[in-house]
């Protein structure tokens, strides 16, 4: 693993980290160098470091003595894209420990995790216990599951043979599968739209911005990672979260990782705080970006303090 910049600004850093087996990594780094508190944001499946880009920015000027740092995974965005058989969650968990490795060595860290990117964080905390309120002092689960994701909402469609059917002519013809894959984006647009963004209008400006980046994660890299969630299980790191400030957050309206599994995963971790906006969908951090880094603004907060409150914290906002 390695680390190497590329660009330095005030108002941003760029870098590039190499994992273990060599997939170059796109890292952008915001705030102080030598900050007391590192957040490291991870985005969701298809998507990339720009999903964040309206959560950051609160931040930002919420907490401006936090360092803020955002990496694609593996086959997203920037990075570099890997052998299809590395495309799974518990490669994604030693990705985030070379990330870290790199950039954030020392001093205490803040994960934060939107869909894939929350079953990131599980799946690190589950690799490195250890690391759990010693080196990881807080922890938040946005629109996200811990086991069970295909017994619920959009979910289900996993079981659907068709999906086997979708992955092997994938294989077989990756072109021209991903020129198929963008005439189906905007075939089902309205029902995308929808599982992704609730019951709430949503800005013309948020929506090009989700649609571009679906539209430009690779088909082989948006294929493979489907039968990783089919057997994706974190149910047991979530105990070791109990050690820690934790937030699970969702929107009312997710139909990808529905309400259930956030009310779920919030039972099992004492002392977390759970927040469920109200109206909005899977894409909660994009239609409501406010709402997130208010909670994550929050997490930070408790994660510098020493004690912790009895109880789990119910936060519905309308």
């Amino acid at each position: 693993m390695s680390i190497t910049s590329t660009i330095a600004t005030s108002a941003e850093r760029r870098a590039t980290v190499s994992t273990a087996d060599g997939v170059e990594l796109a890292v952008r780094e915001y705030g102080p160098r030598d900050a007391d508190l590192t957040v490291v944001l991870l985005h969701g499946h298809c998507l990339r470091t720009a999903s964040w880009s309206y959560v950051r920015h609160t931040l930002l000027r919420q907490y401006p003595g936090a360092r803020i740092v955002c990496y694609d995974h593996r086959g997203h965005g920037d990075s570099a894209a890997a052998s299809r058989r590395t495309y799974h969650l518990d490669q994604l968990g030693k990705d985030l420990r070379d990330v870290l490795d790199a950039v954030a060595p020392t001093g205490p860290v803040v994960l934060v995790g939107h869909s894939m990117g929350g079953m990131t964080v599980l799946t690190y905390v589950s690799q490195n216990p250890h690391e759990i309120g010693t080196r990881i002092t807080g922890v938040a689960l946005i629109a996200t599951a811990a086991s069970g994701l295909a017994d619920a909402g959009f979910g289900r469609l996993l079981r659907n043979p068709a999906v086997s059917a979708f992955q092997a002519a994938v294989r077989r013809a990756p072109v021209l599968m991903h020129h198929a894959k963008l005439i189906a984006c905007k075939a089902f647009a309205p029902i995308i739209r929808t599982a992704e963004f609730g019951d709430r209008k949503v800005s013309s400006r948020v929506l090009a911005l989700a649609n571009a980046m679906h539209n430009e994660t690779p088909i082989v890299t948006m294929a493979s990672f489907l039968s990783a969630f089919m057997v994706y299980d974190q149910t047991d790191a979530l105990a070791v979260l109990s050690k820690i400030p934790t937030v699970v957050l969702c929107g009312s309206a997710d139909l990808m990782t529905p309400p259930s599994h956030s009310i779920a995963m919030a039972a099992a971790v004492e002392y977390s705080d759970f927040v469920l906006v109200d109206g909005a969908g899977h894409s909660v951090i994009l239609e409501r970006p406010t709402e997130v880094a208010e909670a994550i603004r929050r997490l930070m907060t408790r994660a510098g303090a020493t004690g912790k409150v009895a109880g789990t914290h119910l936060t519905l906002v309308a």
